[in-house]
């Protein structure tokens, strides 16, 4: 029964990083920001006991730029 509890446990943190990285993308866009990389690292996942992370991927200069003016603007406290 331990490897099933380990297993459900791993699946358990894949589906909630699936869920931040919903979450994530839903927040990003928005404030206009599209991360076309966003996704869960396929090798964090890997193994008997994964320990998933967030990959933010890459991104062009412009949706860079756009992401350093998003933050920019929170850390002022103005909001758009």
């Amino acid at each position: 029964m331990e490897a099933m509890e380990r297993r459900r446990a791993a699946a358990d943190r894949v589906r909630a990083a699936e869920g931040v990285v919903e979450q994530l993308r839903e927040g990003l866009a928005e404030v206009g920001v599209k991360l076309p990389s966003l996704r869960i690292d396929p090798v964090s996942c890997a193994g008997d006991e994964p320990a998933p992370l967030v990959d933010l991927g890459r991104c062009n200069i412009d949706t860079a730029l756009r992401l350093c003016e998003v933050l920019a603007e929170k850390g002022s406290g103005r909001d758009e």
